[in-house]
C-alpha cells in the first residue's frame, strides 16, 4: 500500500461521491432505494454540512470513499462518530484500504475527543462483519434499528398537528 493518500472530498467531487454510492447500493442490494441526487448531495454535504466524506487514493486514482457525521450520546455526554458508508472498490478490497479508512476515521474519533465510533452493517454482509470483528468492533446485539420514511415519517408528523 504505498502511494496511499487520503484527502476529504470537495464540491467538484459530488459525481463521484454518487457514484460510489450507487456502486454501493449494488452491492448491498439496495440499488431501488437510491433517491441521492448530485444536486440533493451537493446541497446536503457542502452547502448544509449534514456530512463529510473522505477518499482514499492509490496513485492518485478515487478507490474508495467513507461518509461520516457527528452524532450525540446522551449517556456520555459527548458527540460520537457515525460511519454511513464505507466503500472500496471490488478490485482494491482485501488489500487493507478499508482498514485504512477506519482507522483514519477513528483518529479523527479521538482527535475530536468522541465517545464512540459507531456504524450498522447488513446482517447478511458476513464478509464486512468479520472484518470489524477482526478489529475488535463489538455489534450491538441487544439493540434494534427502528426506521420511519416516506409516507409514515410525513403522517407521523401529521399527527403532530392534531
Amino acid at each position: 500500500m504505498k502511494n496511499i493518500l487520503i484527502r476529504e472530498a470537495n464540491e467538484n467531487d459530488t459525481p463521484l461521491i454518487l457514484s460510489f454510492i450507487k456502486k454501493l447500493s449494488i452491492y448491498e442490494k439496495l440499488p431501488h432505494e437510491v433517491s441521492a441526487t448530485v444536486e440533493i448531495l451537493h446541497k446536503s454535504i457542502f452547502i448544509e454540512r449534514n456530512a463529510n466524506v473522505v477518499f482514499i487514493l492509490e496513485d492518485g486514482k478515487e478507490i474508495g470513499f467513507a461518509l461520516y457525521f457527528y452524532n450525540f450520546s446522551t449517556f456520555t455526554g459527548k458527540k460520537g462518530l457515525y460511519l454511513e458508508d464505507l466503500f472500496v472498490l471490488e478490485e482494491y478490497r482485501g488489500r487493507g484500504y478499508g482498514k485504512k479508512l477506519l482507522s483514519y476515521l477513528a483518529e479523527i474519533a479521538v482527535r475530536e475527543d468522541c465517545s464512540r465510533f459507531e456504524w450498522i452493517v447488513l446482517d447478511w454482509n458476513t464478509p464486512s462483519i468479520n472484518f470489524y470483528e477482526s478489529l475488535k468492533a463489538v455489534p450491538l446485539n441487544d439493540w434494534t434499528v427502528f426506521r420511519l420514511e416516506k409516507d409514515d415519517l410525513t403522517n407521523l408528523a401529521k399527527q403532530n398537528r392534531l
